[in-house]
């Protein structure tokens, strides 16, 4: 008598194969989706922070410039609006104003430099003179920040306006 053994080898099937696969197929995506929508919420956190950053500081920079002014130049009379502000501080004159390509720029005799960082645009800038004539004119300042980072939701931006002057 001749008896058969059936012997199970060691192995996976194609199916059970199939089915590994696909699980796995599964948690790559998953996983790919969770982390492109973190990538998508750390770009928007980068732009608004960057514009917050930059309006604050250019806000800042104008404010501090004003208050130790002792002469504004351009706009000259009061009610004028100009795109740009000229100021005399300790006998040196500053002027503000864009370059054309979205860099908010501080002129003095030693040079020109960029108020506002890289990946960032400044536009909408505007100066108005209120007040009547005086030493003690005030500037209002109206400008938008735009963050150049694409975000899922668009880029960030926002516009800040106030009003400034010496004490």
């Amino acid at each position: 008598m001749i008896i058969n053994k059936v012997t199970q080898e060691k192995g996976f099937t194609l199916i059970e194969m199939i089915i590994y696969i696909g699980i796995f197929s599964l948690l790559i995506g998953v996983l790919s989706a969770i982390f492109g929508a973190i990538l998508d919420v750390q770009l928007e956190s980068e732009g608004t922070s960057k514009v917050d950053q930059n309006g604050r500081y250019i806000l800042a920079k104008l404010n501090h410039d004003i208050e130790d002014a002792t002469a504004i130049t351009t706009p000259s009379s009061p009610g004028q609006t100009t795109s740009t502000l000229q100021i005399t501080v300790n006998s040196i004159i500053y002027t503000y104003g864009l370059d054309g390509s979205g860099n908010l720029q501080l002129t003095t005799p030693t040079g020109t430099n960029n108020l506002n960082s890289q990946g960032i645009t400044v536009s909408g800038l505007s100066f108005t003179r209120l007040g009547n004539g005086g030493a003690n004119d005030t500037i209002r300042v109206n400008y938008t920040i735009t963050s150049t980072i694409q975000s899922p939701s668009g880029p960030e931006s926002r516009t800040f306006q106030t009003t400034l002057g010496s004490l």
